[in-house]
């Protein structure tokens, strides 16, 4: 069984797969206080309601795009499953041909959905995650990460409406019945829901401009269930290609040490 994690600034997404299967993920808040023992018990905890035995894990891989905790989890993963944690980069076997100024600058969640993508699609590709930012992968048919789109986040744009306001609220993330919000709460609900599948469209219609008119679009994040519903661009919604990718990539690592 392989241990997949995606540690991200606002969750931990963590999931097992065997023989290629996910047999289930459980998702955490990243937490830069707690310890590799506290994180230890939680994983522990959440691999016992799966029926899983930690004795049972015989891979681990991670992507980061926090790199101060990154040692924490590898502390942990070695103390609890005595495996040692293949940490994704830019140099891992993405089947990727990286069109970036600055590959190492790149998110790895962002390089593992890439790789995922292609090997799943195999053709002009968007990929939009919605995660503490909104971010958009551009690959083409050819396997050519191009570069992409860095947004705010649906719920971060939420948060800071709350945080830098004096009157408004913090709002629950669902589409209002109407986009005309007949009081703040559901005006501030359409601004953000409406507005944001808005852009969404928007990029891709822009990307698809310089990519090609046929470029596929799959969403992923935790948060893309909330706009696929009123995206007129969004085709496909695989909420779990990260961790997908991952294995796909530790697959890969495996068979070139072997």
């Amino acid at each position: 069984m392989v241990l997949t994690i995606d540690l991200g600034n606002s969750h931990i997404v963590a999931g097992v797969f065997k023989n290629r299967q996910l047999c289930g993920f459980w998702r955490l808040a990243t937490d830069q206080s707690k310890k590799p023992d506290e994180y230890g018990v939680l994983f522990s905890s959440h691999l016992a309601e799966l029926g899983i035995k930690g004795n049972k894990i015989s891979g681990c891989i991670m992507s980061s795009v926090v790199p101060q905790m990154t040692p924490t989890i590898e502390h942990m993963v070695e103390s609890l499953f005595h495996q040692p944690l293949a940490v994704v980069s830019s140099d891992s076997p993405l089947g990727l041909t990286l069109r970036y100024d600055h590959p190492e600058e790149i998110g790895t969640d962002r390089l593992v959905n890439a790789a995922a993508g292609f090997d799943r699609y195999h053709c002009d590709l968007i990929i939009v995650d919605f995660g503490t930012a909104t971010t958009f992968c551009v690959i083409t048919e050819n396997g050519e990460y191009l570069g992409g789109v860095i947004a705010p986040g649906l719920k971060s744009a939420a948060d800071s409406l709350f945080h830098q306001t004096a009157k408004l609220p913090m709002v629950d993330l669902v589409q209002p019945k109407t986009v005309i919000g007949t009081n703040t709460v559901s005006g501030m609900q359409s601004g953000l829901i409406f507005g944001h599948a808005g852009m969404v469209d928007e990029l891709v219609t822009r990307i698809r401009s310089e990519i090609g008119p046929e470029a596929f679009v799959v969403a992923t994040g935790g948060l893309a269930s909330v706009i696929t519903p009123i995206s007129r661009t969004i085709q496909e919604v695989r909420p779990n290609l990260t961790l997908e990718g991952l294995e796909l990539l530790y697959r890969r690592m495996h068979l070139s040490c072997g």
